[in-house]
């Protein structure tokens, strides 16, 4: 009884669940990152029409392609490692609450749609439509590590904010919000994978033009502009809501006012995608940077959800 009872308290250790977390949040913004560098160096073939082996071998010979899309391979398969052990650590120590029953699935899975969906690009050519969806699914992987993380790291007494009070109507607003940052990322994604970042010319003008239209490549960009322009006027909306409620919710307030310097950062960063012709660093840039947007709107939802009843057993804190 003793040795099983020791056990447990080894898989119920938040501290390691804290770190294994924290380390499983940082690769998978490094794949996303990665990822980038793959569509944006065009290295997608660089391991030829081969998967999970890159040119039908395990070490290939480098050419720069090979190395990039390689070392992506390499990373995804180690926080492949990080997201299963941390997914067992939550699920062996924690399984009873909520949270975890919703967000390890969510993780896992959504890792694993991730791969899937990189594979099928390696193996087949896909329309831009398909290789954007891609984008939006390691952004999913992506904030589900990062709540995992978020839910280990506030279990020494940091949670209990979830429980004060919220204003009125104010969860409906953040989750349409993040389901139209969510819409609005898969757009620029379907604007980089179909060819059209630079269809306008320049910026802030599109084809010279205030208004040039929706017609073609330049309407396309021309459209994803108009739509970021909505999306900050969105989450300025959600940081002036949350400013009133600031003295009872700090930790909304400091969450919508992260993401409203993120996305004005992101604006910046897609002007110089243009000013720079998809320089390499600007474009790694722009998916860093909206990766983290769309991380502190979803840290800002988790915090408003309800704190579930306290169970019989205390979850133990270090």
């Amino acid at each position: 009884m003793h040795r099983d009872a020791l056990r447990s308290d080894v898989w119920r250790s938040p501290r390691l669940a804290r770190w294994l977390a924290l380390a499983a949040t940082i690769g998978m913004f490094a794949v996303l990152v990665m990822g980038a560098t793959v569509t944006n160096t065009g290295s997608a073939e660089g391991c030829g029409r081969s998967w999970p082996l890159c040119h039908g071998k395990f070490i290939p010979s480098f050419a720069l392609a090979t190395a990039i899309e390689f070392s992506h391979r390499l990373v995804t398969s180690v926080e492949s490692l990080l997201i299963f052990a941390l997914a067992a650590v939550a699920l062996l120590g924690w399984r009873q609450r909520r949270e975890v029953q919703v967000l390890v699935p969510l993780m896992v899975g959504t890792l694993l749609l991730q791969a899937g969906l990189g594979a099928w690009a390696v193996l087949a050519p896909q329309q831009p439509a398909v290789l954007a969806a891609h984008f939006g699914v390691s952004l999913t992987a992506f904030a589900s590590t990062l709540l995992t993380a978020v839910f280990f790291w506030q279990l020494d007494g940091g949670e209990r904010q979830r429980a004060l009070p919220l204003t009125r109507h104010l969860r409906g607003y953040v989750f349409g919000v993040i389901c139209y940052i969510y819409l609005l990322v898969y757009l620029g994604a379907y604007v980089r994978h179909s060819g059209a970042s630079l269809a306008c010319g320049g910026w802030p003008l599109c084809a010279g033009q205030v208004f040039p239209g929706f017609d073609g490549y330049a309407g396309i960009e021309f459209a994803h502009r108009l739509a970021a322009v909505a999306g900050t006027l969105l989450v300025l909306g959600l940081v002036a809501w949350t400013r009133s409620g600031r003295a009872e919710r700090p930790d909304l307030y400091r969450g919508s006012l992260l993401a409203l310097g993120l996305i004005l950062v992101q604006s910046l960063s897609g002007a110089l995608v243009v000013w720079t012709h998809l320089d390499l660093f600007s474009a790694l840039t722009h998916a860093a940077i909206v990766t983290l947007l769309f991380g502190s709107l979803t840290y800002v939802a988790y915090q408003m959800l309800p704190l579930p009843a306290r169970r019989a057993e205390r979850e133990p804190v270090r």
